[in-house]
């Protein structure tokens, strides 16, 4: 069996960004002290960005939406206008973060490269993710980009389809169960789950162990060598 499509997570599976998220969720606790404290705040704010997924999507722009709509929830009427404000920079921050890759990607993704076709398949803001991904200097490692609203068993056919291989032939890696490993596994690929510790719960799902296509990896310089185990099966 020969792998020949490599599907690869972006944010946090090639380069850190859920530590800046929790830094702009504590910049937000920080200036809503005055309505609520930080658990409250955060609970708040994580509630908002779930119900808000189905208008919004992904993204620092939609998280920067929720954030403006905590504090309307908690402060009320009391808000002062530069509450907002100081909201809006905090989020501008966000969407200027420097992209700091994770240690060793350059040689992972060269490695990878020898073993197969590599699309970066992520989901999030359009421009924010575009600007990510030339930042990184990646973008030649990879045969496609794939900026999706959300991943689903649909997406990952579409992407067998496009490129012309069977789902057997396909694996995908990611930081997420909810999102990477199981819309892949259903769609009948092989998936290596990479865990990452500020991971968002919402991300989180059931760790499917006894799954014959599914693997744990300790980080993605460990992808080449379960690849070529898989093939030699």
């Amino acid at each position: 069996m020969t792998i020949r499509l490599i599907c690869l997570d972006a944010d946090d599976t090639l380069w850190h960004n859920m530590r800046f998220f929790h830094e702009t969720e504590a910049a937000l606790a920080a200036i809503l002290a005055p309505f609520a404290d930080g658990p409250a705040a955060r609970a708040a704010l994580e509630a908002c960005e779930i119900r808000n997924l189905a208008y919004y999507g992904y993204g620092a722009k939609s998280f920067t939406l929720s954030m403006i709509e905590t504090a309307l929830e908690l402060g009320g009427d009391r808000l002062p206008v530069s509450v907002v404000a100081d909201i809006l920079a905090a989020g501008r921050r966000l969407l200027a973060h420097p992209v700091e890759l994770l240690d060793g990607i350059g040689e992972t993704l060269a490695a990878l490269h020898a073993r197969g076709s590599l699309v970066l398949v992520t989901k999030g803001d359009l421009f924010h993710q575009e600007a990510k991904i030339a930042a990184s200097g990646l973008g030649d490692y990879f045969a496609a980009i794939e900026i999706v609203s959300d991943k689903t068993p649909a997406t990952f056919h579409r992407l067998f389809d496009r490129h012309g291989v069977a789902p057997h032939e396909t694996v995908m890696a990611g930081d997420s169960l909810r999102s990477d490993i199981h819309p892949a596994l259903t769609a009948g690929a092989w998936a290596a789950f990479i865990p990452q510790p500020l991971a968002w719960s919402h991300e989180q799902a059931a760790v499917p162990l006894d799954h014959p296509r599914f693997r744990r990896l300790a980080t993605l310089a460990d992808l080449p060598d379960w690849i070529d185990r898989i093939g030699n099966d």
